[in-house]
Formats: structure tokens, sequence, C-alpha cells
């Protein structure tokens, strides 16, 4: 019997940023979990049992900053390795996600978007050595 497949928690409300992240990451064998915002992210950390969750930064109810807070808060979820999406550094400026928030916030690595899927495998298999 062969080793359980690593998987990984995709949090993102765009339909199509999931679609092509699972498109990346399933060929390589990774089993995809989605969730299409915050509140949802912490409903499957629990279900899935995720090895690494990629966040999206800009979202509805609960943004990735919020969400990874609360992740790294709770003893449950606090050792999954969470790389934060952002496509806000373009124009950061503009928007309420300054980029020190990413800085800031306690996630383990950020990517922008859109990701290189190149890129997006090897941070991924850096969590899962």
């Amino acid at each position: 019997m062969g080793q359980a497949k690593k998987k990984v928690l995709v949090v993102d409300d765009d339909q199509d940023d999931l679609k092509m992240i699972s498109m990346i990451l399933e060929p390589e064998g990774y089993e995809v979990v989605t969730a299409e915002n915050g509140v949802e992210a912490l409903q499957k950390v629990e279900s899935a049992d995720p090895d690494v969750i990629l966040l999206d930064v800009m979202m509805p109810e609960l943004d990735g900053f919020a969400a990874c807070d609360k992740l790294k808060s709770s003893p449950e979820s606090q050792g999954i390795p969470i790389v934060l999406l952002t496509g806000v550094a373009k124009q950061i400026t503009k928007t309420k996600y300054p980029i020190d928030g990413v800085l800031r916030a306690q996630a383990e690595e950020y990517l922008e978007k859109p990701v290189d899927p190149e890129e997006l495998l090897r941070v991924v298999a850096s969590f899962l050595r």
C-alpha cells in the first residue's frame, strides 16, 4: 500500500483560481480540498486535516489575514503551514490589504497571484518534507 496522499486545503472565493490551483496540484499527487471563504476554511480544517493551507487574502466573510490568525491561534491547526496567496501586491496602496499585513500575518510564506505553477509546487513541497 502506498503512502497516503498529502492533502492541500485551497481557500479562494474565485472559482477559476480554485480550478487552476487544483489543476497544478492534483497531477503531482496531492489531494486538494477547497473552501470559498475563511469561515468555510476553518470548518474544512477540522474535517479534512490538511497538510498545507493555501489561503487567499481578499475574501468575503473572513479574509485571509483573519483566517490565518484564527488558524494559528488554535491548537488543532497552529502547526499547519499556511501560504497566503495575494493578488494585491501591485495595487497594494489602493486596498485595505497592506503589504505589511502580509508580513505581519503568521503565515509561513506568501505567493503573488497569478500563481506561478513551478513556484507553487516548490513551496508546497518544501513544507511536506
